[in-house]
């Protein structure tokens, strides 16, 4: 028992120095190939046993052909560890390179057969390239549509300005018209930059929202208000329906103006003599904000992009004068979604009926 304890002891503290021996060399080549890693601990291994065989040899415990054997059977252990540590480093190796060339390779598809690990990074990576890709469409397309919506007005308010600068409008009543025309395209250039400044703070992560407790039938109301102006100009029904009280946590101005978005967007496209209803109410305990426009529905394959930056849907939708004229830079809605996933909410949009329904669901006070 006494050279058993012996034994125990004088392998522990040399298995104990051949790992911390181990732990500091693969520090100090942390930044080379797996493959290196693996041989390292695959030394590390067979030096811990072999430590142990020292041990006992020193004990003379086995001595002669014995021992000689038992180093043999070590050793030939030891090679063949070496040996699958570095038919796996190698395959490790080569998966990663796989990897990296699909990568430098746009665009990028994830390869297949590789390890678990390496194929949850290429299915990650696959996924984030996607929304990059998705991303970048988004951004050119909103400078085509920015850069177009800039361009027209910009141009209406030159020609008009050098009339007036040349003299070539001369009545009163005309001179009158030209100023307010171009009054009106400051107010709309003035209101897209207020747009595009919203949505990179939301898309920027900087938006501060001033939370208290709300009403809803109350901003239902003040959207009603404010929208009337615009719905009464275009000859549409604008109805509200708030038969309860439902408060929520939110900041009053920022869900307001998500809400007015989907109110003035629902207004635009629908035809005159048509309705547009605001609802709010409970439902599945959450409190909905819902409206109902009569714009003819949207096809199925563009509603997952009606929130997408720029996403206009004048294709989707039935065109009307009077949307392709008063329509913005397609933010709107974006800017609505983000607004209300701030407030840990969700909307969204069904066809239903003559027209669509958005629909903003948010958690209840408790």
């Amino acid at each position: 028992m006494d050279d058993l304890g012996m034994i125990v002891a004088v392998t522990a503290g040399l298995g104990l120095l051949v790992a911390l021996v181990g732990v500091w060399a693969m520090w100090a080549l942390r930044r080379r190939s797996i493959g290196v890693m693996l041989a390292v601990v695959m030394v590390v291994s067979i030096a811990a046993t072999l430590a142990g065989v020292v041990a006992i040899t020193l004990k003379m415990i086995i001595e002669g052909e014995v021992r000689d054997i038992v180093l043999s059977v070590v050793a030939v252990g030891g090679l063949v560890g070496l040996g699958v540590a570095y038919v796996l480093a190698r395959r490790v190796v080569g998966e990663s390179r796989r990897l990296v060339a699909a990568v430098r390779e746009p665009p990028f598809t994830a390869p297949s057969g590789l390890p678990a690990e390496l194929q949850t990074i290429a299915d990650t990576l696959e996924e984030a390239y996607a929304r990059e890709r998705a991303l970048e469409g988004a951004r050119r397309e909103l400078v085509a549509w920015v850069s177009h919506d800039l361009r027209t007005p910009l141009a209406g308010m030159r020609a008009m300005a050098e009339a007036l600068e040349d003299g070539v409008v001369t009545d009163r009543a005309t001179v009158e018209r030209y100023h307010r025309q171009i009054k009106l395209e400051v107010e709309r250039l003035s209101a897209m930059v207020d747009d595009l400044f919203e949505l990179s703070r939301i898309h920027a992560g900087a938006l501060r929202l001033s939370r208290a407790r709300v009403g809803l039938a109350d901003l239902v109301a003040d959207t009603v208000a404010g929208a009337e102006p615009l719905a009464r100009a275009k000859g549409v029904r604008l109805t509200a329906e708030a038969a309860e009280p439902v408060p929520v946590e939110a900041d009053a101005t920022a869900l307001g103006r998500a809400l007015g978005n989907l109110v003035v967007n629902a207004i635009r496209h629908t035809p005159s003599d048509r309705a547009v209803v605001l609802r709010a109410g409970v439902d599945s305990g959450m409190a909905c904000l819902s409206v109902s426009d009569g714009c003819g529905g949207i096809p199925e394959e563009d509603l997952p992009r009606v929130f997408d930056v720029a996403f206009r849907g004048e294709a989707a939708r039935t065109p009307t004068r009077e949307a392709r004229e008063g329509g913005g830079a397609g933010l709107g809605l974006a800017i609505a979604q983000g607004i209300v996933e701030a407030h840990d909410g969700m909307i969204g949009v069904v066809n239903d009926g003559p027209g669509c329904r958005f629909e903003i669901r948010l958690p209840l006070v408790r």
